[in-house]
Formats: structure tokens, sequence, C-alpha cells
């Protein structure tokens, strides 16, 4: 037997026993239902897409040069670019600094704010340790695994209502106050001492496990010195999960202090800042909720459960409308599709958020669906599955649309339908006066937002809209450069199958729980 029949019937095995421990749950492998289109119109894979939009897309994998260096080269200051928003909410700045090696020693600022714009501090915590680079990451692909040794952490209040919430949530005795005694302000607090082997984190769900998850990303552009972005592992949207949660997506990416994106003013304010003197960012006025248009994504997305994509949305306002694509591919690059989701539905506002100042809560209605699979190995396996569980069995063809809208959904990918979904929705504008939408963040658990208590308290990458208007694309013009999507190698396929198989493993997992 040649060694392409054994690279074949181990892909055979490999995939039969992938659709064995398949099963299904109310979760979903795409992301949120977010884009728009009349629930009347031809969902197709001839889109009319804006060129912009698809400009956007070409430029963000093609023509801007990105290069990432295994294992990463950690050594610099690395600053956040905006007010990040953690699940809880948590609303907060990072300044994190790594240090030459042979020490391999590191020190993280982390400002916390009582509001979401990060105005009003709430505390600052210095942590101080270690960090040791492992392996590539046989989980999440491009990515580095790390291990992180904690030596000190600190804490500095900054406000009464800080020190009112943090007294019903630290023990007095652990930060050394006796019967009577009371926190102050500006006063440097010890939370844990390795050493010392004094921890007092717990009660304030503190982790670090984002730096076991890395990847640095450099962005060479034409006109301008290149620019560096280090992603770290993501929060578990769980608070109770969150410290022993170990990273398989990343958190928004922080920029290298010395080659950051220009312009950048929220870079300036945190790299200038302490723990006794916290940045305060500055005032945007509010926008109001504007859903009108094309919004595209503005970097190849990685999301929990090893998803790359992108995402590209319409809304109509008038009709309450939305149609979405969202193509998940094989690679951090996002040049090896694997297949495509297009949904569409309706939606309706609920208000304004009490959590999230700015924010909007919505509900959405997914009604109709379509699939497009690229990868060969998932062709033969949708061929083999009982009719009617996922559109017509036997006609599953590479880089053809199958309506599954028919069968309810597609058991295999976790898609059900009709589906709803309860939303928090974003928009702000960037350094450039672009407006950004951002879209509640995906649960860990793969769980939906079916019900108001799941609704997101977080976002996803923020994506950016083309401007008005229509532009009629030519079928498949948007995957022209995927035509080799069917040609994939060996271990592209197999990177396939262990993609579902880890998804199936989420799925089941949430189906106990649900049960």
């Amino acid at each position: 037997m040649d060694v392409g029949r054994r690279i074949h019937l181990f892909e055979r095995i490999w995939m039969v026993f992938l659709m064995q421990v398949l099963c299904v749950s109310s979760s979903k492998l795409w992301e949120v239902p977010t884009a728009p289109l009349t629930p009347q119109a031809n969902l197709s894979m001839r889109l009319l897409w804006k060129p912009q939009c698809l400009a956007q897309l070409r430029h963000l994998k093609n023509e801007e040069g990105i290069t990432v260096t295994m294992p990463p080269k950690m050594e610099g200051h690395w600053v956040s670019s905006r007010c990040e928003v953690r699940p809880g909410p948590e609303f907060l700045t990072r300044f994190y600094t790594f240090y030459q090696s042979p020490t391999r020693l590191f020190r993280a600022l982390q400002h916390y704010y009582s509001d979401s714009d990060c105005q009003i501090p709430a505390y600052s915590l210095v942590i101080r340790g270690k960090l040791l680079l492992r392996q590539a990451s046989w989980i999440t692909h491009g990515a580095t695994e790390a291990e992180h040794h904690l030596h000190k952490v600190g804490m500095v209040i900054h406000s009464q209502k800080a020190v009112h919430n943090l007294a019903t949530r630290l023990p007095f005795s652990c930060l050394g106050l006796k019967g009577g005694g009371h926190l102050v302000l500006h006063r440097f607090y010890e939370l844990f001492n390795a050493k010392a082997e004094k921890d007092c984190m717990g009660a304030l769900g503190f982790s670090m496990m984002e730096l076991e998850l890395l990847r640095v990303e450099t962005h060479h552009h034409p006109h301008s010195r290149p620019a560096q972005e280090l992603f770290l592992g993501d929060v578990h949207t769980d608070w109770n999960e969150r410290v022993q949660y170990r990273s398989i997506g990343y958190q928004e990416p922080l920029q290298n202090a010395m080659h950051h994106i220009h312009p950048c003013p929220v870079c300036a304010l945190v790299y200038r800042a302490s723990e006794q003197h916290p940045p305060i960012l500055p005032s945007y006025l509010s926008i109001p909720l504007d859903l009108n248009g094309h919004w595209v994504s503005q970097r190849c997305e990685t999301r929990p459960a090893i998803l790359f994509l992108t995402r590209l949305f319409v809304f109509n306002e008038d009709q309450h409308t939305w149609e979405g694509t969202y193509q998940h591919y094989s690679d951090p690059r996002c040049l090896q599709p694997s297949f495509t989701l297009l949904a569409s539905g309706h939606y309706a506002r609920a208000g304004q958020s009490n959590k999230v100042h700015g924010a909007t809560e919505l509900v959405f209605k997914v009604m109709r669906a379509k699939v497009v699979v690229f990868d060969r190995a998932l062709i033969q396996e949708f061929n083999s599955l009982q009719n009617g569980s996922c559109g017509q069995v036997g006609m599953w063809e590479v880089g053809a649309e199958q309506d599954i809208t028919w069968t309810d959904g597609c058991n295999v990918l976790g898609i059900r339908l009709p589906h709803k979904e309860y939303e928090l929705f974003k928009i702000e504008k960037d350094h450039r006066g672009r407006p950004l939408l951002f879209i509640g963040q995906r649960a860990t658990d793969g769980s939906s937002p079916d019900q108001p208590a799941k609704r997101p308290t977080s976002f996803q990458t923020p994506m950016v809209q083309c401007n008005t208007g229509i532009g009629v694309v030519p079928r498949n013009s948007f995957y022209s450069d995927h035509s080799t999507g069917s040609k994939t190698s060996s271990a592209n396929t197999l990177y396939s199958s262990l993609i579902l198989l880890f998804i199936s493993n989420i799925w089941c997992w949430n189906m106990f729980v649900l049960s």
C-alpha cells in the first residue's frame, strides 16, 4: 500500500470515528445572527456584497503583509488600544511588560473601572511573575503555549465605591487588617505572595491564565513602520470557570507601545499611567445604534473551539431584517476555507442595556440558512448523514449551496431553525472616525444566548462599516482566491476533522449540562 492510500485510509477511519461521536445540542457553530436582508430575499452565494467590503477582506488577508514568529518574541511593552470589556461585565485597560531572557520575568498592570468608558478608576492590580514559553499549540493553530508563575500581586484602590465593593469580597485578615480596620485609598495592598504562601486572589476571580496562549503578529505597511500586536488567551465567560480555564481563543490584541498602529491616543495614555495614576480615557459622544448598511471583519478572527472566520453582515433598519455570511477556515490567516454559512432573519430592539453604558439589547430570529462546503472530506461525510438531518443527502458538492431551512437546520453543525437569540450591540468610532460595530461575545462553552439571562455582557472583535450601497458581485467572486480549497492537502483535511471533533465534544458537553 503506497503512502497516499495509507493517508486516505487513515482519513476515512478518522472521519468515521468523528461522525460517530458527533451529537446535537441547542448550541450553534456560527457566531451571532447579525446581518440582514428581507425574509423573502433570495439568500444565495450570489451575494450582492459591495466591492468595498470584498476589497476590505482581500486586504486583510492578502495585501497587508502579516508575519508570525514562533516562538513569539515577547520582549517589550504592550498596551490596550481601547477600553476593554470582559464578561461580567468588567471594564479595564492593560499594560504588560515582558523582560528579555534569560530572566523571562514579566510585570503587568491591570486598571479596572466602574464605567464602560474607562473614565472612573476603581482599582489597579500590579502583577509580577515569570513566563516560560512551551510548544506550538495543536489545538489553536498558529498559537504558542506557555506556562506562567506568579510571584507577587498587589492592589491600589482609587474610589470609595470600590472600597465598599472590595470590602464585601476580600477577607480583611488576608489584607493584614485587624478588627475595626478599613481599606484606604491609594495605599498598596499585597494580595498574593508566592514565597509567603499568601493568596487573597480567589475572591476577585483573578487569573492570569491568559498568558498560557500567545501569538504575536507583525503588520507590515508599505508607507509606515511595522506594527506589532500581542494576542493573549481569552477569558471564560462564566466567572466560576475563569480561574482554571485554559484558553483556546484570544482577547482583543495589545499593541506594542513602540510599534503600534497609528494613531492610537489610548496607547499613549495607558503607557504613561501607573498603579497610583491609572489612565483616564477620553470622552466619546454617544453614537445611536444605526445598523443600516454593510459590515465586515477587520481581521481573520479566532474563536474558542479552534474556529477561524470572517463575517459579512447587512442590516435593513426599516424592515428590521439582517443577512450574514460566516466564512470558516482551517488556518489562522483565513486562507483555507472549510465551509460557509449564510443565514438571514429579522430582529427587534429591546431597549438600552443597564449593564454596559451605550449598548443596546436586541432580540434576533434566525429564519433561513444555507451552507457551502469546500472540504472534500466533509462533503463525503455530509453525504453519508441520515436524510433530512442536514439538507439533501447525496447532493452535497464542493462549492455548491445547500438549503438547510427545510430540514430545520443541520444537526451535524449544531444549527436548529428557527432560532432566537438575545443580543448586545454597540457602535463606537475609531481614531479615524469610522463606525465600529461591537456584537455580543459568544459563550465559551458554545451555548447559545437563547434566554434573556444568557444575554452577553462583553463583545467580539469589532467590525467596520463599508460605504452604503450594494454592488453586484459575480457568483463565487468572494472565493476566487479559494479555488484550490477543494484540493487541500491531507494534513489540512485531517485538521478540518480535528476541528469538528473538538466542536462536537463541546456540543456533547452542553447537552449533558442542559439535560
